[in-house]
């Protein structure tokens, strides 16, 4: 197993894609879960603190160490099995997204989370319980976790499969590879209905596995994974529309959205995410073919087949004409090369966001936040009024489908980046009291805890804090992560 401790090869541990940025004193790189059951025994020996770090492609700092130790899982990169007949694969955790994605197409068969970083590592996925583009149709991570191996903060195994180990009312028994029982109090907070990702995972009488998943590196290192595949879809429908408003847009994204959740209507979109002006503008010098009259814009998507191909684009094309959708500028994918050109587009902007931040050397600040469809546009309408009142640069894009869009700041300087916290601060505020969530897919990490703390209260964190101190006892992993340290017992 390699281990480095020179400062100089270990940069690249010290921050994540936010720009978060930490520190520690060595990084190991396990081959093997033997490895790193060593390397947790030696930590809980010595009372070490030891941060779990995925491909740094995170954006709340949660691979991010504040001292102690890193565990990298990069070494863990194999592709156990791919079963096309019973539409499942296993794999160890650094696995890489795009990588995958591209074996399975191979083989006709489709796995459908989506995070707008491809590089990202399918363990850190599960981790964090991403989501992305598809998340409209096909939900998050959580739904494709048929299993999970890993290894919990004290060196034990724990192996879990999906609709084996469930909590009895709020009361949950975990019982390792070496048969120590290890009893856990479910927190009893209520969830909000919306996309959500921000702190445990907890429902009465929940399976066991759910609590991992989204559990971002607190409550142990996941190292091979069992996921649910689907068969590739036959055709899918790809069209960029451009808005001459933002109102525009936001309210054919608005309709498309009720009719894809009514079963009788032909418009059942796998994809609905938005543009605003800002988002257009920061985009176009890399993409001039972007109408310079164009005030925002949405991609969709939507499977098909031959029999239904042209009922569903009479539908879409109904539905763009009925908000004023420009059908001359739209850009529309004939090939799966063309798809990818779109789905590089929309995640070009994020890609941007990140290259500004490192250029000014401020970290990002954007918004995470998912609120009920009914509050969607007055929400957005008030979000912008408060920035616009701060006199700071913005843009806006993402997965209007599902109610959760990203606010990105663009501070240029250290003064502006602390009213763009601020800001974010008031932002998350204004989504809990809409009955939102503060993350809806990115975590909290270390830069976001306060924010959960607003959102559930001294009482729920510390009910969190009790749920990790069961299967951390010694307090040494992912700490700083989520809450503060503090509230460990």
């Amino acid at each position: 197993m390699i281990i480095k401790t020179d400062q100089n090869e270990i940069q690249n541990f010290l921050a994540d894609a936010s720009n978060f940025k930490g520190n520690c004193d060595a990084v190991y790189f396990p081959e093997n879960a033997e490895e790193i059951q060593a390397i947790l025994i030696e930590a809980n020996k010595n009372k070490t603190p030891v941060t779990v770090a995925g491909n740094g492609t995170g954006l709340t700092g949660a691979r991010v160490p504040k001292g102690g130790i890193v565990i990298s899982t990069e070494r863990l990169n194999k592709i156990i099995e791919i079963n096309n007949e019973g539409k499942f694969a296993v794999l160890q955790a650094a696995v890489i997204l795009d990588d995958f994605q591209k074996i399975l197409r191979e083989k006709n068969l489709f796995y459908p989370p989506d995070p707008t970083e491809g590089n990202s590592f399918i363990g850190a996925n599960v981790a964090t319980n991403a989501s992305g583009a598809k998340t409209f149709k096909y939900g998050p991570t959580r739904g494709y976790v048929l299993g999970i191996k890993l290894i919990l903060p004290n060196g034990e195994l724990l192996n879990l499969e999906r609709g084996n180990v469930f909590a009895e009312d709020y009361k949950l028994e975990l019982i390792t590879e070496s048969e120590n029982k290890i009893e856990i109090t479910i927190p009893d907070y209520v969830m909000p209905e919306t996309k959500h990702a921000a702190g445990y995972f907890c429902k009465k009488n929940m399976d066991a596995i759910d609590l991992f998943i989204g559990s971002e590196g607190t409550l142990g290192i996941i190292y091979e994974i069992k996921l649910k595949l689907l068969n590739f879809p036959e055709a899918i429908l790809s069209s960029v529309i451009f808005f001459k408003t933002e109102f525009d847009a936001l309210k054919f994204v608005e309709e498309a959205r009720q009719l894809s959740r009514n079963n009788k209507s032909e418009i059942d979109a796998l994809a609905l995410e938005y543009f605003d002006n800002f988002s257009l503008k920061f985009m176009s010098e890399d993409y001039p073919q972007i109408p310079a009259e164009a005030k925002a814009a949405v991609w969709f998507e939507q499977e098909y087949n031959s029999e239904n191909e042209n009922i569903i684009f009479e539908n879409w094309m109904n539905l763009i004409n009925k908000f004023g959708g420009d059908e001359e500028s739209a850009w529309f994918a004939a090939t799966d090369k063309d798809r990818e050109k779109f789905k590089d587009f929309r995640h070009a902007v994020a890609w941007k966001v990140t290259e500004y931040i490192a250029q000014h050397n401020v970290t990002k600040v954007g918004t995470d936040t998912s609120v009920p469809d009914e509050h969607f546009i007055n929400f957005y309408n008030e979000s912008i009024s408060i920035v616009k009142s701060n006199n700071l640069d913005y843009i806006i894009y993402g997965h209007a489908g599902n109610c959760h869009l990203h606010l990105n700041m663009l501070p240029k300087t250290q003064e502006e980046l602390l009213k763009a916290r601020n800001i974010h601060a008031q932002l998350c505020e204004l989504a809990v009291k809409l009955k939102g969530t503060i993350s809806a897919e990115h975590g909290i990490g270390k830069s976001k805890k306060d924010y959960l703390l607003k959102m559930y209260g001294e009482e729920n964190i510390i009910k969190m804090a009790a749920l990790k101190s069961a299967l951390d006892p010694n307090k040494i992993l992912g700490l700083g992560t989520m809450f503060n340290e503090s509230y460990l017992n």
